[in-house]
């Protein structure tokens, strides 16, 4: 069963008490990578493989997701900055624990290419806590990795 997290804003990222910031470059520019992010919610499981389904919701201010294991979010969208930053805060979610998330990517532009910052600012119970202290490696793995899927995606001839 959904359960309603506290509803928090962009200053959360100063404020949450699990805070966890991974960075990696793509070859794309900012507003490339952007549009990957925020207009082509739907190819997110196409990249992102912790990601299997990701659903635009209210005409794009919000999102529905799941994650492998079962996890599902209901999103609304908070910062949609073309080019430069996309951030969503999480409604409601079955995952145990949570009480507040919210997500944002930063895009920066690096020569050619584009540095990718995901922040990930959450509060949760002390078990939940825990889990997400043992879980930050494996974050930042799937994170790089799906970035680098990203960038093979966005810089890919066309067919």
């Amino acid at each position: 069963m959904a359960r309603r997290l506290r509803t928090v804003g962009l200053e959360y990222t100063d404020s949450a008490p699990i805070l966890l910031v991974f960075a990696a470059e793509v070859s794309a520019a900012p507003d490339v990578v952007y549009r990957a992010l925020a207009d082509d919610v739907t190819s997110w499981p196409s990249w992102f493989t912790a990601v299997t389904r990701a659903t635009p919701t209210d005409g794009g201010a919000g999102r529905e997701v799941r994650l492998r294991g079962g996890v599902r979010f209901r999103e609304t969208v908070v910062a949609a900055e073309p080019g430069e930053r996309y951030a969503y805060r999480v409604d409601e979610t079955n995952a145990p624990g949570l009480r507040a998330l919210l997500e944002e990517w930063r895009l920066t532009a690096d020569g050619t290419g584009t540095r990718v910052q995901w922040t990930f600012a959450a509060d949760g119970t002390g078990p939940f806590r825990a889990v997400l202290g043992i879980a930050r490696l494996g974050m930042g793995r799937s994170f790089r990795d799906a970035v680098r899927r990203l960038d093979g995606r966005l810089t890919a001839p066309a067919a």
